[in-house]
């Protein structure tokens, strides 16, 4: 697949300078701007609301940007969201009571829709509202915190969820969150993720635009 997306997460940027940061790991050849939204209930940290969203639109980017819910319940904060400027919303079937209607709810408000799925949880809940989904994003690490290590059974994980989204016909990004880096990403592609998150691995780097084109030199070994 020649179509592979890198998504920074600015969990791991310095958020003292955060409009700055993101306009330079674009500028190096990010393609998404990754939110993790935590809220120190659902996962055991605490991190950005909308504000934050809507203050980089104010700042100027342009690029999308792609939140991801650690919150529960889900459904006023995909409000919230879709009103600061996100493109997709993607929240844990764990967070919400009716998973389809959140599902929904996001593509009602002008976003795309996903399911983000955990280590230790199953595709299975996914399989039936496929036809509502825009991104599927499996968890490499278990959600909370950057900087982990990625989790090896998730690559099984991949290649199931590869054939199911093949197999549904939709056409939904497969999308890998937690411990990707250089020494992984090209299995983690040839599993068949093409959207990648990416924290620690670019933000702890002094040059972004060389990891970076590191990271898209491993994706074309994959083709």
């Amino acid at each position: 697949m020649s179509d592979y997306l890198i998504a920074p997460s600015i969990l791991a940027a310095n958020f003292a300078r955060l409009g700055e940061e993101v306009d330079t790991v674009l500028e190096s050849g990010g393609d998404i701007i990754h939110f993790d939204v935590m809220d120190n209930h659902f996962v055991p940290n605490l991190t950005i609301g909308p504000m934050v969203c809507k203050a980089l639109r104010d700042h100027g980017v342009t690029a999308p940007i792609d939140v991801h819910l650690m919150v529960s319940p889900v459904d006023e904060m995909i409000r919230m969201f879709a009103d600061a400027g996100a493109d997709y919303i993607t929240f844990h079937p764990e967070a919400s009571t009716h998973v389809d209607r959140s599902l929904q709810l996001i593509r009602d408000l002008g976003c795309k829709a996903g399911l983000v799925i955990n280590p230790a949880t199953g595709l299975n809940t996914a399989q039936w509202v496929m036809d509502k989904m825009d991104m599927l994003v499996l968890m490499s690490v278990n959600p909370g915190f950057g900087g982990q290590k990625f989790i090896p059974s998730t690559i099984d994980k991949l290649k199931q969820a590869r054939a199911m989204i093949d197999s549904s016909g939709h056409n939904i990004r497969l999308e890998i969150d937690g411990g990707v880096g250089v020494n992984n990403i090209a299995e983690i592609a040839a599993a068949g993720a093409d959207t990648f998150v990416a924290g620690s691995a670019i933000f702890s780097q002094p040059d972004y635009a060389k990891v970076i084109a590191q990271l898209r030199a491993e994706l074309a070994s994959v083709g």
